[in-house]
């Protein structure tokens, strides 16, 4: 699904076939819409000026990107696009020089409005890129499919992504795992850091510990971009683990927390606990270790705090 894994764990009559068929429908429906790797999505003809026309997927998903663009002044954008094809992060060859500044002109989502459900760009060379959210969003659609069947205790996990409800097989809440953040773990479970507890919420994590490519230079090149630069995000952060009402939310809060120094993530995270967000942040320090922060008001879902540093 998404070109990556799915997991569902739910408490139901339907039959697994059922299940299945459910999710293939909500992934062709979201890739026609929301795909850049997808030609012939709403998409990817937005991105190449063939329509301005959007739909309900689209226009929640710039809304949301809109705000959380907003709450970290900037440093969250969804129309890094440009940059991510010339990085190489976008099904596309990296570019062998990148004019940085160019790009930048047409980068900006406060260049670009909606009205009444149509696009209008600023520059027409802008293309919106959702990587940083369409996940969670999807993890979001299959959950809300799932409560429309009626089941109230389930788990959904596309990539890592998870929405849970309810209580798991044994009658507690849901178990899920934060991976230990070293470049080239794809051992997608096999190394977890850390458990938390989960019930009625979302949780994603985003680390630049995957996508990635050192240059010619020997500089690592993630795909996470600042937008404020055009280059990629320099931060000791490795992993950012966000807890949010929606998965949605918590996949743009990740992304955003990645583009970050560890002083402004750990202030931003100080203010968005206001609003149900909760964070356990993994950074890099001396002696290959790790620095661990979390929202205080997390302490009781985790395994162990032993060591860690709660954010005031």
């Amino acid at each position: 699904m998404l070109g990556t894994f799915l997991t569902v764990s739910a408490r139901t009559s339907r039959s697994s076939a059922e299940v299945y068929d459910l999710m293939m429908r909500i992934d062709r429906e979201a890739k026609a819409s929301m795909s850049i790797f997808e030609e012939g999505s709403l998409l990817s003809r937005v991105n190449n000026n063939e329509t301005d026309l959007l739909d309900e997927h689209i226009i929640y998903c710039l809304n949301l990107s809109r705000r959380v663009s907003e709450q970290s002044g900037g440093v969250y954008d969804v129309t890094v696009g440009p940059l991510v094809e010339a990085y190489g992060f976008a099904a596309k060859d990296r570019q062998a020089s990148i004019n940085v500044d160019s790009l930048l002109e047409f980068v900006g989502i406060d260049k670009l409005q909606v009205v009444d459900g149509r696009l209008q760009k600023a520059d027409s060379r802008m293309k919106i890129d959702f990587n940083s959210i369409a996940k969670g969003y999807v993890v979001d659609m299959a959950a809300r499919a799932l409560e429309e069947w009626g089941i109230e205790d389930y788990l959904v996990d596309i990539g890592g992504e998870v929405r849970c409800r309810g209580v798991n097989a044994k009658g507690g809440a849901w178990r899920i795992g934060i991976e230990t953040p070293f470049d080239g773990n794809n051992s997608m479970g096999e190394f977890v850091q850390q458990v938390i507890s989960l019930t009625d919420s979302s949780m994603a994590t985003s680390g630049n510990y995957r996508r990635y490519y050192l240059d010619d230079q020997g500089q690592k090149i993630s795909h996470t971009i600042d937008p404020r630069t055009g280059r990629s995000a320099v931060t000791s952060l490795l992993s950012a683990t966000v807890i949010a009402p929606t998965c949605a939310e918590a996949d743009a809060y990740g992304t955003m927390f990645m583009a970050m120094d560890l002083e402004q993530a750990l202030l931003t995270a100080r203010k968005l606990e206001d609003e149900g967000v909760q964070v356990y942040f993994i950074a890099a320090c001396q002696n290959d270790e790790y620095d661990i922060y979390y929202s205080r008001s997390l302490a009781d879902a985790l395994a162990t705090v032993d060591g860690y540093r709660a954010i005031e």
